[in-house]
């Protein structure tokens, strides 16, 4: 018999960036565990794969098109959320892009750049938690907060500045939600991924040089994949994590300690 704290039926998870990569891989993993799930994502054709493809769990699903960066688009979409689903009882800010379509020397990084990266990755995620607890505060009941931030949280990662920023304000604002929320039973937690296989991934692993110089200092041997992070995702939205807060989970096959 099935673990029942991890039974996620009558749940409802939203995952925003949850159209593609890491974001889809736990979107699909919470559906296969019973949970309804929304997704937010800026891409139609993106939202529609992922929505078809959610459907076959029999889960109830839906996709919203939402730019997280513009808190007026967070505010209507976490709105027409509760509208289908009526409660939302764990919100995964996933939603990201990176820095690295345009490596820079970080003297030669605009203030456009910067600001562009914060915009959706940090305040993206800042205006897609207020809604979340504003929502579970007035609820009643608890819930659960998630946010994708990176390795690059805790390595050097040169040329990247703005996003290793963006990643690291993620972790410093899950460990003030974790203390904040604690009262209202809402957990707040961070998943660090390390080198992950996905669209935003593929230009530098198809370089030759830098996949042979990172890949062989995995231990695992191996790059992520978004189904990699399917268990964690349904451990942090289940029951089961309960009294888990205020964390930092590293998923990067042992790189970080090698």
């Amino acid at each position: 018999m099935p673990y029942e704290p991890f039974d996620l039926s009558g749940k409802v998870a939203l995952v925003t960036g949850g159209n593609g990569g890491i974001g889809l891989g736990m979107a699909d993993a919470m559906a296969r565990a019973g949970a309804d799930i929304c997704i937010w994502g800026t891409n139609e054709n993106k939202n529609a794969a992922a929505l078809a493809r959610l459907e076959a769990h029999g889960a109830k699903v839906a996709a919203l098109v939402c730019d997280v960066a513009e808190e007026g688009q967070v505010e209507d979409c976490f709105g027409q959320t509760l509208e289908r689903f009526g409660r939302v009882d764990g919100c995964f800010a996933n939603a990201g892009v990176s820095g690295r379509g345009n490596l820079t020397d970080f003297v030669d990084m605009t203030a456009q750049d910067w600001r562009r990266i914060l915009s959706i990755n940090l305040d993206g995620a800042f205006h897609t938690f207020r809604a979340a607890c504003r929502h579970m505060i007035d609820r009643g009941d608890g819930g659960r907060l998630v946010g994708t931030a990176s390795l690059a949280a805790l390595s050097g990662a040169a040329r990247n500045e703005h996003y290793a920023a963006t990643k690291g304000g993620m972790v410093s604002m899950i460990y003030a939600l974790a203390v904040e929320m604690a009262r209202y039973k809402v957990t707040a937690n961070a998943v660090l991924p390390g080198w992950i296989e996905t669209a935003m991934t593929e230009k530098a692993f198809n370089w030759e040089k830098f996949a042979d110089a990172v890949q062989p200092r995995i231990p695992a041997r191996r790059w992520g994949q978004p189904e990699d992070f399917g268990g964690i995702a349904v451990y942090l939205m289940s029951d089961a994590s309960a009294y888990h807060s205020g964390d930092t989970l590293l998923i990067d096959g042992g790189y970080q300690k090698f």
